[in-house]
Parts: structure tokens; sequence; C-alpha cells
């Protein structure tokens, strides 16, 4: 088998993809006993193999922690529903306004700037395509990052710094699989997507520039997420190492909840406003306790997902579905929740099989497949490495 891997062998600190146990709010102090999650990316830290057989969807569908998830889940969402309609929803929203309102009255010059450190930050780093584990030796790849820093800062050129991001992905191509990059394209789009259509206020999808960059966010968040059910092993090193992340749970009843938690909180973010806003906040409760124990370059690479979050509970906008009646509002929920399982576990595992095959794993993967392919250093040249056979 012949697979891409884009991470450095002394890094192994056992940090899991976003590996998380919150939910919304309620779910956090019902379900979980207000767990302090942490999330943070496996193929940063950890080895990993692309092109192995990932896990049958049928063994997540027979976990029974999964389920309990999802239906921990569904009981906050339809709480939420029927919270909104009332005095209360109207209240919490209205102190949401209030405190992030000089947040949101600059919201562009926000994104902007948060885009623009971005990439210095990369630049600064070095050696990455857009993320710490596209890693390349050419050096003006890191150039070109800092050239799109500059762009962000002119509407004139925004277009340009736009293209620039959709051009170091499909760059990226040439030394990662595509399947790899795929973990990339939706935030990708959606950040170039933002820059694109803030550049012209004129524009009739100009008013559609955070809804693009929040998609982007959201089927960034479920397509990760995924990781936990498909590839539970590559986060076994997290639970070893940090065993106070699983707050006392068994490992393998941790990270399928935590995938359930992670998917369900991207859902959330296409939803209802006050589901949106609630999720937007649990998730940057996450995010950002997970910088102390993770690092500066847990920090970098998830800035721009964390400046997202920040704005997705600022907006004050309606969104999502519009059901006035209470109860097709509540049961459109578990309907919307199964159409994205569907759209999106559907794509993974589908699309996997399309270019790796269709060899399904029934137990975890040995140990001598994890072999890094790739190392930042002179020593082990970019490219691809023959992984061993089990």
């Amino acid at each position: 088998m012949i697979v891409h891997q884009g991470t450095v062998a002394t890094l192994r600190r056992g940090a899991g993809r976003r590996l998380s146990l919150g939910l919304p709010l309620g779910v956090l102090l019902a379900g979980f006993g207000a767990a302090t999650p942490a999330y943070a990316h496996v193929k940063w830290f950890a080895p990993y193999v692309v092109g192995a057989a990932p896990a049958p969807i049928t063994s997540t569908l027979a976990n029974g922690w999964f389920w309990l998830g999802i239906v921990l889940v569904l009981a906050f969402f339809a709480a939420t529903v029927v919270i909104a309609k009332g005095k209360f929803g109207s209240a919490v929203s209205s102190g949401l306004d209030w405190a992030s309102a000089p947040l949101w009255t600059r919201s562009d010059d926000f994104m902007r700037a948060i885009i623009g450190a971005f990439f210095v930050a990369i630049f600064a780093v070095g050696g990455v395509y857009l993320t710490p584990d596209l890693q390349t030796p050419n050096e003006w790849v890191s150039w070109l990052q800092l050239l799109i820093a500059l762009l962000v800062f002119s509407r004139r050129t925004m277009p340009l710094a736009a293209a620039g991001i959709i051009g170091l992905w499909v760059i990226a191509l040439r030394d990662y699989d595509f399947f790899h990059l795929l973990d990339y394209l939706a935030l990708g789009v959606g950040v170039a997507g933002y820059l694109a259509l803030a550049s012209a206020p004129e524009s009739k999808w100009y008013k559609h520039r955070f809804a693009v960059l929040r998609w982007g966010v959201a089927i960034a968040l479920m397509w990760s997420s995924l990781e936990k059910f498909a590839y539970a092993e590559w986060f076994y090193p997290l639970v070893e190492e940090r065993p106070y992340l699983t707050f006392g749970m068994p490992r393998d009843t941790f990270i399928p909840m935590a995938g359930v938690a992670e998917f369900t909180m991207g859902f959330g973010l296409l939803w209802t406003p006050l589901i949106r806003r609630l999720s937007a906040v649990a998730l940057l409760v996450i995010f950002t306790t997970a910088v102390y124990p993770f690092g500066r370059i847990d920090l970098v690479g998830h800035a721009l997902i964390i400046s997202t979050l920040f704005l997705i509970a600022a907006d004050p906008t309606p969104s999502g579905p519009r059901l006035k009646t209470l109860m097709p509002a509540i049961g459109a929920v578990p309907a919307g929740l199964l159409a994205a399982m569907v759209i999106i576990a559907g794509s993974y595992w589908g699309l996997h099989t399309v270019f790796y095959g269709d060899a399904v794993r029934t137990e975890p993967l040995a140990p001598n497949t994890e072999l890094l392919t790739h190392m930042p250093n002179a020593e082990q040249p970019h490219g691809m490495v023959h992984s061993p056979q089990p």
C-alpha cells in the first residue's frame, strides 16, 4: 500500500484530532458530568495511515454508546427548540447580542485580521501547506502564504488571496492523496468564499459571506468527527498518555461519544439561531481549553475555526430551518441530523472505498502499520513511501 503521511515522530504527544466529550451546554451537564473536553488534531501529532481500511460503519451502528450520545443530543436540541420560543430563549439571545455587539459591528475587520495573522503564523512555522500535517520542503510555499496574508487587507486583492488558498490546496495534490486533503477542503473553500464575497459589498451575494464561512466550518467538523469511528485506534495514544481527558470513562466509551459530540455540534452550527449560537459557544470553550495542554501549534492550526466560531456565536441574524409551529420544529431535528449523517458518513466511507479499494477491517491496525512516511528533514525527503504490510 502506498500512502502519504504528514507527521513528525518527535511530535507524537498523543493529541487526538478534535477529540472531545463536549456537547452544547445541557448535554455537557446532564450527560457527561460537565467534563472539560480537549480538541486537537491527531494528524499533527501521531502516526496514521490514510489508506488503511476503516472500521465498518456497522460497528458504529452496533455501539450502544454511540446511540446514547445521539439520544442526549436530540434531547438537548429539542429542549432548545422549545426554550427558543419562550421568554427565556429570547433573554438568552438578547444576552448574546449584548455581549457580542462590539465584535459583530467589526466582524469583517476581525475576520480579515485573523486570516492575515493565520497566514503569517503559517509562514513563520514554515514548510507546510495551510496546516501542520501537510508538510513540504518547498520554501516558496511559505512565501506564498505570507503573500496571501498581505492580500487580505484590501478589497481589491482579497479575491487573489481566495484564489491563493484554493491554489495551495490544489498544489498539495501533487504530494498528498485527494482523500487526505478532503480534511481541509470545506474549511478552505469556506475561507476563500468569504474573502471573495466580502470583497464586493455591492454584490447581492455579499450578505451570504458569513454563511459560507459557517458552512465550511460545520462540514469540516462533521467530516473530521468520523475518524473517531473509522480509526478509533489513532486516538488511543491520547487516552493512554493523557488519561485525565476521559474523566475516568473507558477508552472505547469515550471515543465514540466524543465523535458524536463533534459531529452534532458541527450540525448545530447549521440549525436554528439559538442552537447555532450555543453550539458555537460550546465549541469555543472546547477549542480554547485545548490550547494549553496541546500548545501553540494547536492554536495556530485551529485559528480559523476558532475565529469563525466567535462570529457564529455573535451573529444575531436568523438562520437554519424556519418552522413556526413547535412539533414540526422538534421533529425536524432528528430528520435533519439523520440526513446529515447519511450524506457525510456515506461520502466518507464511499470515497475511501473509491480511492483505496473495498477492503474492510474487522480489528484494529497492527502496530507495524503505524509507520511515518514523511519527515520534515533532509534524512527523509517529502514524498510517498511504502508502508509495511501487516
